[in-house]
């Protein structure tokens, strides 16, 4: 049995347009192993750190999943899209005259604590054994119900409109696509999330993880 098969927590950084899945899959291709499983999805125009884990590991995926994240990123204001973020085209445009730096800080510490969030209708969420994201693509009408989640922390690094850059600390189960856009609905201008990236799962950072190229170098030639 390699060390695979016995069990280890890779920290991998996703590649952009990647699906977490697709490194799921290159991994278990890479090392032989079929148990293989990811702590806590990225969407694909996502980056950032992945954690993996491998053959008898893959019990501690929940464990890890329960973590608090870290992210950074941006959203833009003035406009929505359908998904939240730029897999769907921006639309409903708005002026943004009006719209301060001070007002957009103060509207973020407002989000601050524990807040009901409703899930995007774009998300891989089940309802009645569907994903709601292929739901959504048929054109058909999702309800998701709020739920509870925890933003620890909310800084505001950067302005430059319509583009507002972040940090954010967030239980589990926070969609920062839906933070974006409520953000919006309070501004009264729209907003959706352009860029994103994991920086951290608890103690794990991201500077600490691998590219997938890099984790490739690190193997021996057979793979195992």
């Amino acid at each position: 049995m390699n060390t695979f098969e016995q069990g280890r927590v890779l920290l991998l950084n996703k590649p952009l347009y990647w699906t977490s899945f697709d490194v799921v899959r290159r991994v278990r291709h890479l090392i032989r192993v079929k148990k293989v499983g990811h702590a806590g999805t990225l969407d694909p125009l996502a980056t950032g750190l992945l954690v993996i884990c491998t053959g008898k590991f893959t019990k501690k995926i929940n464990e890890y999943m329960a973590q608090e994240k870290e992210y950074t990123g941006s959203f833009t204001v003035g406009a929505e899209t359908p998904t939240y973020d730029l897999e769907s085209e921006p639309q409903n445009f708005k002026s943004i005259e009006g719209i301060s730096p001070q007002s957009i800080a103060t509207i973020a510490q407002s989000f601050i604590g524990e807040i009901s969030q409703v899930p995007p209708a774009h998300s891989a969420i089940k309802l009645k054994g569907k994903r709601v994201y292929e739901l959504a693509r048929k054109g058909l009408q999702v309800e998701l119900e709020p739920r509870k989640v925890m933003i620890k922390e909310f800084e505001i690094n950067k302005i430059e409109l319509p583009v507002v850059n972040f940090r954010v600390v967030c239980s589990t189960g926070t969609y920062i696509r839906s933070l974006a856009n409520d953000i919006g609905t309070a501004l009264g201008c729209g907003a959706y999330l352009s860029s994103l990236c994991r920086t951290r799962i608890g103690t794990l950072k991201l500077e600490d993880a691998l590219t997938v190229e890099q984790f490739e170098n690190t193997l021996p030639a057979q793979g195992s």
